[in-house]
């Protein structure tokens, strides 16, 4: 009994702390207003890294190009695809997209950060926005963002999409990348998201150096946030007047999850350990649950399932603010959704060990310990 208590008081303990760390989040990435650029907006660049994407690169294109915001350029880098992403891209030349070849990858270098160290060099704006082929976006979405850049008096922001496509199985099975970045969005680790982001192109190139530093790192618009700081920076969830949201596939998602989560625990033995604890600990009273097929229902069973409906609430509250519909289907899944997370999880880390996490096909091969490089200094502006 002893040990059933223990269990029951880390569980609890968990419950707490993930609630008031979620309500935290969405209370201040939360937009309560509509912004606008102001009568003398900045220049911005739209810059998107491109790699094998014939499935989504027309409708990509086609949702940028129908923006409202008049002093922007477009600029596409074909990261050697081998399909025909770059005669889609050139397509659209007579709309004003700059495509920008790919080049060979130097050493050392995540091949989507060299993708984003060379659109940052090509981009003429005083804004820069970098964001996903599978992010989608309304007519005003850019107008807002740089109004709110303005307003709040920003360097950088990024914008956690919604989901709006509810019924696919790549949302009601999808991964937990942003309920992490929510729970675990501290000031020494911000809350990042690289499916639309902004920065000052001139705090990125000549304050912090351009993504020389980060290389390597897995979430380099992470460590960005990191070194600007809160006062500079800010993460938002998306809504439906911001209108980001985005069409990721289950596959796309798991390789996604394999290369961010073991960084997101830190990257340690130690960090890997306290993430396996904390996933299982998760997936525990649902197991507990089961075995009252066997024993017949006990109280022990109550207590499990309280846990079980607890936390599939708290996920629910998350999907309220994810999902632009549907969001109590969430409460439904959790089980299942919660138990793929620790597979992925002991599918990360076993990656890493074995060096088998990729990226678009080419090998993930940095260390992907999150500690800080010795030249970096917290909170640059």
């Amino acid at each position: 009994m002893i040990i059933y208590s223990i269990i029951a008081t880390l569980l609890a303990g968990l419950l707490v702390l993930f609630i008031c760390r979620l309500e935290r989040s969405l209370h201040l990435f939360t937009i309560r207003k509509k912004y606008t650029a102001v009568i003398e907006a900045p220049s911005v660049s739209v810059c998107i890294p491109a790699r094998n994407e014939t499935h989504a690169m027309t409708q990509c294109l086609e949702r940028v190009l129908s923006s409202d915001y008049r002093k922007m350029e477009v600029i596409v880098f074909d990261d050697e695809s081998k399909d025909d992403t770059s005669i889609l891209i050139k397509s659209f030349a007579h709309a004003g997209v700059r495509f920008v070849p790919g080049t060979p990858i130097p050493d050392g270098w995540v091949g989507k950060n060299h993708a984003l160290e060379v659109l940052a060099r090509e981009a003429s704006g005083t804004y820069i926005i970098f964001m996903d082929v599978d992010t989608h976006i309304k007519t005003t979405t850019i107008s807002q963002l740089v109004g709110y850049a303005m307003t709040e008096n920003l360097q950088m922001a990024s914008v956690i999409p919604e989901r709006n496509d509810t019924w696919r199985a790549s949302v009601l099975f999808g991964h937990l990348r942003y309920f992490w970045q929510l729970l675990l969005s501290r000031q020494s680790a911000p809350a990042a998201s690289s499916s639309l982001w902004l920065i000052n192109r001139r705090t990125l190139l000549n304050t912090i150096g351009g993504f020389g530093l980060h290389k390597g790192e897995v979430q380099p618009e992470a460590h960005l946030a990191a070194l600007i700081g809160s006062k500079a920076y800010h993460c938002l969830v998306s809504n439906q007047e911001l209108g980001v949201s985005y069409e990721k596939k289950w596959q796309s998602q798991y390789e996604t999850s394999r290369r961010l989560l073991y960084p997101t625990a830190g990257g340690t033995w130690q960090g890997g350990l306290v993430g396996l604890i904390i996933l299982t600990l998760l997936n525990l009273p649902f197991f507990v649950m089961l075995t009252s097929v066997v024993t017949g229902w006990l109280i022990i069973h109550t207590i499990a399932g309280g846990f079980v409906l607890s936390f599939a609430l708290l996920y629910g509250r998350y999907t309220h603010a994810v999902w632009r519909r549907h969001w109590w289907i969430g409460v439904l899944v959790w089980p299942i959704v919660a138990l793929q997370e620790l597979i992925v999880f002991i599918s990360s880390v076993i990656g890493y060990a074995r060096r088998t996490i990729t990226w678009k096909g080419r090998p993930v091969l940095a260390p992907p310990a999150a500690a800080k490089h010795p030249q970096e200094t917290p909170a640059v502006l």
